[in-house]
């Protein structure tokens, strides 16, 4: 169907401040209209009285896997559980096998997922060579493909002189640093957030300062360099305190959280649990209540999921042993929606950290609905109720700890480029 017209939903639209009930008319690619009863004449009506209707959510922290590790995610299936998130468009890490480090396998990413992708898909290349953290990646070359951003997430660049380089290259490209902020030195051979959890768990612990040095010394560079530095899944009170300050001084920076980051605390660690193993891990009640701060206050500028996903295998071992990461992908909505139930923002905040806030982070055309833009869209019903299955989940990976949770909130329409990539049956 050419034309899809979105009928007698309530608009949100942060990034025009727009929050009124009308209906979205849809030709080919683009919206042509947007206003009261619009004639749906020839066209295919989705019907979203009682549902909130968003610019395509967008979330700029995925790892999709592919290429190399396809037995825990790929491009086809990873995108499959984006839309079945409301996602319209994601970032993909580089920590691939080989590392997205070149044009050729920049190339690779952008060819599969236009060819049999469901969502939009930005590949995020790396700073430096094989992840090594030693010689920098052709930044020039990879934006000319269309890279917006390099990171070396999972790995720090522990070298300052090369981050500091780093951030005087990308500048005058325009390309975002997004720091994976670690000081390895000082995480050592931690496995869990240090406190009276990892204590009587008996498991070594990472303390907080081995994120808040080094998100202190990425944004000193940045103000040094004038480059647009992105702290990764910020998780302390320290951190988020750190940016804070950085903006005010002007300095150009901004931040995503992770929503297991303002959900969870590290007592879901309790029982060994491997899928509350992360990196950053989870953190102490204090430091989740010094996110959610950062949340409702506008220090982070963006929720991102860090949808990791990992074989069975390799989550179903001791816990030391454990690889870092679940999936988030299915679940981000919902758990943004809790912000709203729990009082912390209001509906168009949340819409606006899935929307327009990542968008701007990577200066994306998207996360607005406007007439002549991108027909991005994401019918959601903020009332429905549903319970978290992992075997379930679109993701070929399982590796969830919100197992059994009871959600409200769920996309029933994602519209994808003018086509319905998603309905929720």
């Amino acid at each position: 169907m050419a034309k899809i017209l979105i009928k007698g939903g309530r608009v949100i639209n942060p990034a025009q401040k727009f929050d009124d009930t009308c209906d979205i008319l849809i030709e080919k690619d683009k919206i042509t209209a947007i206003g009261k009863g619009l004639d749906a004449k020839g066209a295919e009506v989705i019907d979203a009285a009682g549902k909130i209707v968003t610019p395509g959510l967008i979330d700029i922290h995925v790892h999709l896997r592919d290429p190399g590790l396809e037995y825990k995610e790929d491009i086809v299936s990873g995108t499959l559980s984006a839309v079945t998130g409301g996602f319209t468009a994601v970032a993909c890490m580089p920590n691939t096998k080989p590392v997205n480090d070149n044009q050729s396998v920049t190339s690779y990413i952008m060819k599969k997922a236009a060819e049999q992708g469901h969502c939009r898909v930005f590949p995020i290349a790396s700073i430096t060579k094989g992840l090594s953290g030693e010689s920098m990646t052709e930044m020039g070359e990879l934006k000319e493909l269309g890279v917006r951003a390099v990171s070396d997430d999972g790995k720090p660049v522990s070298n300052p002189q090369l981050m500091r380089r780093a951030m005087e290259y990308a500048r005058p490209f325009g390309i975002t640093i997004i720091s994976h902020a670690e000081d390895l030195d000082l995480v050592g051979s931690g496995v869990m957030n240090e406190g009276p959890v990892a204590t009587e768990l008996g498991l070594k612990g990472i303390p907080w300062v081995a994120e808040d040095a080094a998100t202190a010394r990425e944004v000193m560079l940045a103000e040094f360099t004038g480059a647009h530095l992105h702290v990764a899944h910020v998780s302390t009170k320290g951190s988020i305190d750190i940016v804070r300050q950085a903006k005010k001084r002007g300095v150009n920076v901004t931040c995503e959280a992770a929503p297991h980051h303002f959900i969870l605390t590290d007592e879901a660690v309790r029982g060994y649990n491997t899928n509350a193993k992360m990196n950053p891990p989870l953190r102490s009640a204090e430091d989740r209540e010094a996110v959610r701060q950062g949340i409702a206050d506008g220090t982070v500028d963006a929720i991102a999921t860090d949808h990791a996903p990992h074989h069975i295998d390799e989550k179903n071992v001791e816990f030391n042993l454990a690889m870092n990461g679940i999936v988030g992908l299915e679940t981000a909505l919902p758990l943004t929606l809790q912000l709203v139930e729990d009082g912390l923002i209001d509906l168009p905040k949340a819409v606006a950290l899935l929307t327009c806030g990542p968008a701007a982070v990577l200066d994306l055309p998207l996360g607005v609905l406007e007439v002549g833009g991108p027909a991005d869209v994401t019918v959601f019903d903020p009332k429905l109720e549903w319970t978290v299955e992992a075997q379930k989940l679109v993701s070929k990976s399982k590796n969830t700890p919100f197992d059994g949770w009871k959600m409200k909130g769920a996309a029933v329409f994602t519209l994808v480029a003018g086509k319905v990539a998603y309905a929720r049956k």
